[in-house]
């Protein structure tokens, strides 16, 4: 059975998509492409073996050679996107966040839950990296011991000129909001958002931003997250135990020794650090789908939860910093 896909978005995460699938993917075909920028969908449909070009998102999701849906446009077309697919009663694979607010985030539940079907992926990707999996491999093994706190770092070279301080949230943090919790095994209870001295490079946002978190087992972690940090692409996570310390390595695969000097490359962006992960979310993802059964990736529930934390986070930011705590719609997600 061959799984025909439709992609929305086909910037730099979605032509990511469009290749993986072509290459990697047994079972999954891409068929369909739509973009707001024309050039762009075409040259993508020209390097893939059988896309075709749609001029219009919706005619996408209802086109009859297309089995289920990624949405990898731009943030604010996600929510709406998403109940066209439902809509339409095809699995959609939309990339995160799931929307950039709750209540757009909730109604996205809401109208999946009415479907009485597992219909919503979203792209919480570090959950399929082989490092994140060791590592929550050593958290829940109980090597560690109880774990005390953890530490993370997610930096990229430069940020797009055009976002604010609360899309360093929504975009780049919703990483952290997500696995956190999956890593420790906890929700997020209360969050704080704290910033000092801003980058040259920072444009309209503050930047380098720092978040404190507390978990329902009140674990401490602490997120960096700084978008213009120039050297490289670096992912960070550190687990501190009662009996040990666990952390991702970093994912050079060659070090260079030099005139008396040792080094190690960064990538650009997130894609070559992250390939295998998007590899394995979407073959899980097309499995799923060929065999009938809910997929192993982050749900609609997943999406609405760290939509929630990203809330009480820029409600922090502007409220200078306050303990703010989570309060989660339980009935909803059961968090």
């Amino acid at each position: 059975m061959t799984i025909r896909i439709g992609i929305i978005g086909v910037g730099v995460m979605g032509a990511d998509h469009a290749h993986t699938l072509d290459r990697y993917v047994n079972g999954a075909e891409v068929t369909a492409i739509a973009d707001v920028n024309a050039a762009s969908a075409n040259t993508v449909a020209a390097q893939l073996r059988s896309a075709r070009v749609v001029d219009d998102a919706h005619a996408l999701i209802a086109a009859d050679d297309v089995d289920a849906v990624i949405i990898a446009a731009h943030d604010s077309t996600h929510a709406a996107l998403t109940l066209a697919a439902i809509d339409a009663g095809k699995p959609v694979l939309c990339e995160k966040p799931l929307a950039p607010t709750v209540a757009e985030a909730r109604s996205v539940c809401a109208a999946e839950k009415r479907t009485g079907r597992s219909l919503i992926s979203v792209g919480f990707m570090r959950r399929f990296d082989p490092s994140y999996v060791d590592l929550r491999r050593s958290v829940t093994s109980g090597e560690l011991g109880e774990v005390l706190v953890a530490h993370c770092v997610s930096r990229t070279v430069e940020a797009h000129p055009d976002g604010d301080s609360a899309s360093t949230v929504t975009n780049s943090a919703i990483h952290e909001l997500d696995v956190m919790p999956w890593l420790i095994g906890s929700p997020i209870a209360e969050v704080s958002w704290h910033a000092g001295r801003s980058s040259r490079h920072a444009g309209r946002r503050i930047d380098p931003q720092i978040l404190v978190m507390r978990t329902e087992s009140d674990v401490l972690i602490t997120v960096e997250v700084f978008l213009n940090a120039q050297y490289g692409y670096d992912t960070r996570c550190e687990v501190v135990g009662e009996e040990g310390v666990a952390a991702l390595t970093l994912p050079s695969t060659v070090v260079t020794d030099r005139g008396r000097a040792r080094s190690l490359t960064y990538p650009a962006d997130w894609r070559p650090r992250y390939a295998d992960a998007y590899r394995e979310q979407l073959c899980e993802w097309v499995r799923a789908l060929e065999t009938g059964r809910a997929p192993r990736l982050a749900t609609a529930e997943d999406g609405l939860r760290a939509a929630i934390v990203a809330e009480a986070v820029i409600e922090s930011m502007t409220h200078e910093g306050q303990v703010i705590p989570v309060a989660y719609d339980r009935e909803t997600i059961g968090a």
